[in-house]
């Protein structure tokens, strides 16, 4: 009986040994600390956020304690107060960490029980807080001559310190992290000597921006934002900018597909990208959208959107998948204001400007004139139509729409004022009109989608590029 006494007993031990390291138990003491209250945090693409709150003992210890999961990452102890915090690092490890320092030197006296991540992590940081106390002590007793020579050498021993860790660790977090924030070498020659042109390179860059980023890694997506979000957003911002779809697409899908391995970078780069392409004011770049919901959502690879969150996502994708540009704009048949029957797919002319708008849309009050004013100014030069349709047809705003054409003049025969009560289809889905204006210009003949999202000065521009264009065919037609 004893015998199996100890033996329950000793099971009994293990279990609840086992089942005192779920969670996480991190403990700071700050000698001479003062402060009420610590915050422990962790960066997230451009943001910080709180992930639990420990309250001074009166000797300057911190205790976080929880059974929350916490992924890898650079995360982040602080007082509330501007500067005043320090990071740290969780990364494969159990989070049972103790961390002892002093109040005036929270980085440099810091010391570390249970984390060899940190304790490389926090060797690194004081090697390098020392290069640069030294490199700015030197900026004030150096003439300029001598400390441009000391600069140099302080910068050399800088890198020095970040590639002898890259080499020592190559699979610490603090070694991973630093790599990711090189930039890549463009080559001016190709293997066989052979110069490269400007696309060239450029094409290379593209291709191997994110060579140094481990994007197969969710500690990535927690770091501070120049490491991994200012990266992204420039190469969609700055290089992808301005380039067709059929570009963005396959570059974007290289970048996605690299982090599926890490599912928390691939949630965030999927639902950044398609967020970013879906606000976008570029016209064409509504295709980016559509295809990122079609290769990512409605293929069931968003494990973090609930079903609803996709239908309606995809439903939308399918929606202006019709409505790109280039595509043929559906027919819209509607009564104008004497109740004559106007088509979308007969309007005379060579171009039809599709408006939906109502003078209850502040910004409707605001662009519609202007765009009246332009279309006015092209509409013999350019042979153009406009089919502009009342999005909300009810008895209170029908009076304020008379007056509102009336007010502002906007009587040209060419543009057509019709009543969306009455309508062939249901124009509010088949155009995906949520949010008003919705401005588009059609080519007559073709019927197909030449431009969207346009405003008065984008309006403008373009019309006065058609008129260049249709200057230029016309002197290439007959010649002097």
């Amino acid at each position: 009986m004893k015998r199996t006494a100890f033996i329950f007993s000793l099971l009994f031990v293990c279990i609840s040994s086992v089942s005192a390291r779920d969670g996480y138990k991190i403990t700071l003491q700050i000698d001479g600390n003062k402060d009420s209250v610590m915050y422990l945090g962790y960066y997230y693409g451009k943001d910080t956020r709180v992930a639990d709150t420990a309250f001074n003992n009166g000797k300057g210890k911190f205790v976080f304690q929880g059974t929350r999961e916490f992924l890898p990452g650079l995360y982040f102890f602080t007082n509330g107060r501007p500067n005043e915090y320090i990071d740290f690092v969780i990364y494969h490890e159990e989070p049972f960490f103790q961390f002892h320092t002093e109040q005036d030197h929270w980085d440099m006296s810091m010391r570390v029980k249970g984390s060899k991540q940190n304790e490389v992590f926090f060797n690194f940081q004081r090697a390098n807080a020392r290069l640069y106390s030294d490199l700015e002590a030197a900026k004030h007793e150096l003439d300029s001559a001598a400390y441009v020579q000391y600069r140099q050498k302080a910068v050399q021993s800088i890198d020095s310190v970040k590639y002898d860790l890259i080499e020592r660790y190559p699979d610490m977090m603090v070694a991973k992290m630093i790599s990711a924030t090189q930039e890549i070498e463009v080559p001016k020659a190709d293997s066989a000597g052979v110069m490269l042109s400007d696309r060239q390179r450029f094409e290379y860059f593209l291709a191997h921006n994110f060579d140094y980023m481990p994007l197969d890694d969710d500690f990535i997506v927690r770091t501070p934002r120049m490491v991994f979000y200012q990266k992204v957003m420039d190469y969609v911002d700055k290089s992808l900018h301005g380039m067709p779809p059929a570009m963005i697409c396959p570059l974007l899908d290289t970048l996605i597909d690299r982090s599926e391995p890490a599912p928390e970078v691939f949630k965030w780069l999927v639902h950044t990208l398609t967020e970013k392409y879906l606000q976008s004011n570029i016209m064409v770049y509504d295709e980016v959208y559509v295809h990122l919901i079609q290769r990512y959502y409605a293929t069931g690879k968003a494990f973090w959107s609930s079903p609803s969150f996709i239908d309606e996502q995809v439903e939308r994708a399918n929606r202006w998948e019709r409505l790109l540009v280039g595509r043929e704009a559906p027919e819209l048949v509607l009564f104008d204001t004497l109740r004559d029957v106007h088509s979308l797919h007969h309007m005379p002319g060579e171009l039809t400007l599709l408006l939906f708008w109502s003078p209850t849309c502040g910004h409707c009050r605001d662009i519609i004139p202007a765009l009246y004013e332009v279309f006015e100014e092209y509409s013999d030069s350019l042979d153009l139509s406009a089919f502009a349709i009342l999005t909300e047809p009810d008895e209170n705003t029908v009076p304020k729409w008379k007056k509102f054409l009336a007010d502002h003049h906007m009587t040209s025969p060419r543009w057509v004022n019709l009543n969306g009560g009455e309508a062939n289809v249901d124009w509010r889905e088949v155009y995906d009109v949520n949010t008003t204006p919705q401005v588009y210009l059609i080519d007559n003949a073709s019927r197909k989608i030449l431009a969207k999202k346009l405003n008065a000065t984008i309006f403008r521009d373009l019309c006065g590029m058609l008129v260049r264009q249709k200057d230029q065919r016309k002197s290439t037609t007959n010649p002097d």
